[in-house]
Order: structure tokens, then sequence, then C-alpha cells
């Protein structure tokens, strides 16, 4: 039996999401002021845990409000021009900054600067929030009309994440530039 592919038709698989593309919004974000802790990191000895366990009691010992909570990366200039799990970065759990929440003496301070973010909905747990990124990162930003930006990544945690429940949402903030 031999198939013969319709030209007519275009079937675009996702990874994630079985027959659907991922569009995400484009927006220009204004410059984004954050406290918080910073911990240096690679892939390989990713310490995302840790640094939010340290985050937390913090927060809450301070009696601030429950509000957004921001795990960023600062990547350093061509981070992504070859893959490797050892290289180091800066993350980053952190708060909007403002008069709400002063920052504490053992928080840091993070400027984010304006500019183009792509802005990705994600839905699922987050022990297995990497495979959207490898998703953007290596699928979407290639097949775009855009490129990643050397400024912070975000990952924006509101009323609706929950963690690692499969129903938790977050938005990834990628930066993008024409």
């Amino acid at each position: 039996m031999t198939l013969k592919a319709d030209p007519t038709i275009l079937l675009i698989l996702h990874p994630l999401k079985g027959h659907q593309l991922i569009a995400p919004r484009i927006i220009t974000s204004r410059k984004i002021q954050l406290v918080g802790l910073k911990r240096t990191m690679s892939l390989s000895q990713n310490q995302t845990r840790e640094l939010w366990q340290s985050f937390m009691p913090e927060w809450k010992a301070a009696g601030l409000p429950r509000t957004e909570f921001y795990s960023v990366e600062v990547y350093p200039e061509g981070y992504f021009a070859s893959f490797d799990p050892n290289k180091d970065f800066d993350k980053w759990a952190a708060v909007l900054d403002t008069a709400d929440f002063p920052a504490l003496e053992t928080w840091d301070t993070l400027e984010v600067p304006a500019g183009l973010y792509a802005v990705f909905t994600y839905k699922g747990k987050s022990t297995e929030v990497h495979k959207m990124y490898q998703y953007i990162i290596g699928t979407w930003v290639p097949n775009s009309e855009y490129q990643l930006d050397n400024r912070p990544h975000m990952g924006i945690m509101g009323e609706k994440y929950r963690n690692d429940d499969p129903e938790s949402e977050e938005e990834l903030w990628v930066p993008v530039k024409k």
C-alpha cells in the first residue's frame, strides 16, 4: 500500500500538546524592578529547589502579602550558542520591588530592562517545564521571526501556580528581538 501526502494539508505536531502549535503573545515590557535571592548555578548542578526553599521562609517571615513570584534566569552573553549543561548562570527567586514589598536585608535587587518578550502560558507540572523550554529554544525561536535577546528570562507564577500539580499554570517570558 502506498500513501501519498496531500500537499494542501499542513500538519504541525507539537511535542507537548499533540497537534497544535503553541503561539506566544509578543509584548513590549517596561523596565521591571525585582527584589529577592540570587544563586549562581548550572543545569547540571541545578539548585532551584534550594533557592526557593531559602526564599519562601524569608518572604513568609516578613509577613508579605500573596503576590506573583518571579523565577528569573540571567544567562551570560553567548550562553545559547552551544549547549553545555555545566555553564553557569544566575537564578533568582523574586517579587516585584514596590512600596508594599521592601527589600529584606538578605535580598538583592535585579533590574530587568524594557524590551520585547514572547510570553508562553505553560500548564503542567513544574518538574516538566524543561520540555516547554526545550520547545521554545529548540523549535519556536528558530522557526519564528525572532531571535533570543540577552536579557533575563522569567517564569511568572501567579494565583494559578500550584508547584508540581498537572493543573498548575505559569507564564514563561522569553526575551526576543527582531
